[in-house]
């Protein structure tokens, strides 16, 4: 099943996100295939990362939260939310 996970920073953590990114990038390459897609939301400069959108596959919500936990960037407490929906890719219809 694929999962929408939708991540918003917390007011005034861009020093500890970028800190914390590169044992985030580092924790992204155990994810293997299950990551089908993710980046950064952007601020309204279109260069100031605020939050994140993921599309992951596990086999329940439990499974998809449990993965995201493991994010360094959950670690230190960056986000102030985080929806995790299940999620029906449409377009382009799948193969």
């Amino acid at each position: 099943m694929l999962f929408i996970v939708h991540r918003v920073d917390r007011p005034g953590t861009n020093a500890l996100r970028m800190k914390t990114r590169p044992a985030h990038l580092e924790w992204t390459k155990t994810v293997g295939a299950r990551l089908k897609f993710a980046g950064p939301t952007l601020a309204e400069d279109g260069k100031t990362m605020n939050g994140s959108i993921w599309v992951i596959e596990a086999d329940s919500l439990d499974a998809a939260n449990t993965l995201m936990t493991n994010d360094a960037y959950e670690k230190v407490y960056l986000f102030e939310s985080k929806i995790v929906r299940h999620f029906m890719q449409t377009v382009p219809e799948p193969s």
